[in-house]
């Protein structure tokens, strides 16, 4: 099981099937017969439904394993597959309807809909707020954005990566053109940082920081949070085919369901379902999960109402971003990509 780093969480990545019940995305009905998908009323006793992962499974996914093991899509009568990206990213994927659902992120679906495939929207938020920042050893001294002056930052050479990164150093009164950018090769950001492949880099918190843990190695995180609301952006989301949501709006809101009890539980019960992920999932290292289990258990809902919130002013406030820093090659709607009206 490799390391997860910010890029292995949103990158389109072509990771081969790690359990028996994951296999490549390809296009399936919705439902059992092989004709048309479910009608608008609703589930039938066993409607079928494929979710893309985003990468391998990992905490992200937790309630949604949940759910599949307790029993809860059964209760709504779904038959769920969950399948991971092979050649195509999630967001190609749902959009084509080659799997009704899948994970994304706010970003991604930026892209998406500036390329033209509105055929996609989130549906409900994993995590309530970005748990991503930037990750140090502790000998270096990064405490803070614009201490990465004068060190190394491994990047993916991405333009809102760097734009995020150039936004929060000066915003810390930094000099963004005194950090030298070096190529990022590994997935594993800990080893990266004990090989001295980089200084610093971009990570998740619930993993990367995590796993420093894990490893007893003494790290320095910050935030971008922190630093500016505006990266309070929706990292990850559940997304679902617009059409399949338009003709079978009955099947998205008992899948979103039964996905919101299994987050519900893994939120009370951290550890049974971290137990369950890796019982599905057995390549998976227990003791990491545990780890980011616990930590991610609470970030879930956080000070949402209940999970799975996105609230408007946030989503639209990233965009704006976007848009005035001319990130995306043509202006975004602030207020397209994502709907309230499938999650109870």
């Amino acid at each position: 099981m490799s390391v997860l780093s910010r890029r292995g969480f949103i990158g389109a990545a072509s990771a081969l099937a790690v359990t028996t019940g994951l296999s490549a995305c390809a296009n399936k009905p919705a439902n059992g017969d092989g004709g048309e998908p479910s009608d608008a009323n609703g589930p039938t006793d066993s409607t079928k439904l494929t979710l893309c992962l985003d990468y391998t499974p990992n905490t992200n996914h937790t309630g949604i394993y949940v759910a599949q093991a307790k029993g809860f899509f059964d209760e709504e009568g779904l038959e769920v597959e969950i399948v991971q990206p092979a050649e195509d990213a999630a967001e190609a994927i749902v959009g084509s309807g080659s799997a009704q659902l899948g994970i994304s992120f706010q970003d991604y679906i930026a892209n998406s809909l500036v390329a033209g495939n509105a055929n996609i929207v989130a549906v409900a938020a994993i995590v309530q707020h970005n748990t991503s920042g930037i990750m140090s050893a502790a000998d270096k001294g990064i405490t803070r954005p614009a201490a990465m002056e004068n060190h190394t930052y491994g990047t993916w050479d991405l333009a809102v990566e760097k734009a995020t990164i150039k936004h929060v150093v000066e915003k810390d009164g930094g000099d963004y053109s005194k950090i030298k950018l070096v190529p990022k090769t590994v997935d594993d950001d800990v080893a990266g940082l004990q090989a001295n492949m980089f200084d610093c880099a971009w990570v998740y918190e619930g993993w990367s920081v995590q796993n420093a843990h894990i490893q007893n190695m003494a790290v320095n995180y910050f935030s971008f949070i922190s630093i500016d609301d505006v990266f309070d952006f929706y990292t990850p989301v559940i997304i679902a085919n617009t059409e399949y949501a338009s003709t079978s709006p009955d099947t998205i809101k008992a899948f979103l369901r039964a996905t919101k009890r299994g987050y519900e539980f893994a939120i009370k019960q951290p550890q049974e379902a971290a137990d369950m992920l890796c019982a599905a999932v057995p390549e998976l290292d227990a003791a990491l999960v545990a780890q980011s289990q616990a930590f991610l258990s609470e970030q879930y809902q956080a000070d949402a109402a209940s999970w799975g919130v996105i609230e408007k002013d946030r989503w639209a406030r990233f965009y704006q971003w976007l848009n005035d820093n001319k990130l995306v090659e043509r202006q975004l709607d602030v207020d397209a990509g994502w709907t309230m009206d499938y999650l109870a």
